[in-house]
C-alpha cells in the first residue's frame, strides 16, 4: 500500500476561556510580564493527524517549551506553592536555566496500532523525529523519553493530552540557533514508512 502523504498542521488554537495570549515570537527574550498559563500553553501547542486507508494512523500534539511558556509555567508553579516576593525568584531562575539548556517539547502521541507508539526507542523506533530550523536544517533529538508522571498530572499541565495518548519529553541540542530575532518558522517533523506529519510554529 502506498505510504500516506505528509500532513501539515499550522493552525493556532485559542484558549476556550480567559486570557488569550499574544501572537507567538521565535526569539530568546524572556518576557517581563508573562501571560496566563492556559492561554500560553494553548498558543504554543500544535497538532496533526495522519490517516491511513481505513482509519487514523496517528495523532501528534506537541507543546514547545519556549521562553514564554517557561515563564508562564514558572509563575503558575510559584502561585500553586503560594510563594510571594523573593521566594518566587528561585523558581524563575530555574526556568531560565532550563530554557538555556536543550530545546524541549512535550509530545502527546497516539497511534492506532499501540506497537507503533515507540518514540522512546531511539534509532529502533518506527518513527523519525526531527526539529527543523528556519533554514530547513534538520536537528536530531538528544533524547526522547516517556513522561512517566501520572496521567492526571500531565493533563493538568498539558490539556491537549488525549485519553489514549502517550506523553514523551523530547530534547534537541543547541548545535545551531533555532530561535532568534529574525526567525520566522520552527517545525517538528515526524515521519515513517506510513507517511508523516509536520507541526509548524510560525510568526504571524
Amino acid at each position: 500500500m502506498r505510504a500516506a502523504a505528509v500532513a501539515v498542521a499550522i493552525t493556532v488554537g485559542l484558549a476556550a476561556c480567559g486570557e488569550v495570549a499574544p501572537p507567538i515570537r521565535l526569539d530568546e527574550v524572556w518576557p517581563t510580564a508573562p501571560h496566563g498559563y492556559e492561554a500560553v500553553t494553548d498558543a504554543w501547542t500544535r497538532d496533526a493527524q495522519l490517516h491511513g486507508q481505513y482509519q487514523e494512523t496517528l495523532d501528534l500534539r506537541a507543546t514547545f517549551k519556549s521562553p514564554d511558556w517557561r515563564a508562564a509555567h514558572a509563575e503558575r508553579v510559584a502561585d500553586q506553592r503560594g510563594l510571594e516576593g523573593a521566594a518566587r525568584e528561585p523558581i524563575i531562575a530555574q526556568a531560565k536555566a532550563d530554557m538555556a539548556g536543550p530545546y524541549e517539547f512535550e509530545l502527546m502521541f497516539t497511534t492506532w496500532d499501540r506497537r507503533e507508539n515507540d518514540l522512546d526507542r531511539g534509532a529502533n523506533s518506527v518513527w523519525r523525529v526531527m526539529l527543523v530550523d528556519d533554514q530547513g536544517h534538520e536537528i536530531a533529538p538528544l533524547l526522547i523519553k516517556r513522561d512517566r508522571r501520572p496521567l492526571y498530572t500531565i493533563r493538568a499541565e498539558f490539556p491537549a493530552m488525549g485519553d489514549f495518548a502517550t506523553a514523551y519529553i523530547a530534547q534537541f541540542p543547541r548545535t545551531q540557533p533555532v530561535l532568534g530575532p529574525n526567525v520566522h518558522t520552527l517545525r517538528l517533523r515526524l515521519s515513517g514508512e506510513r507517511g508523516g506529519v509536520e507541526l509548524i510554529w510560525a510568526v504571524p
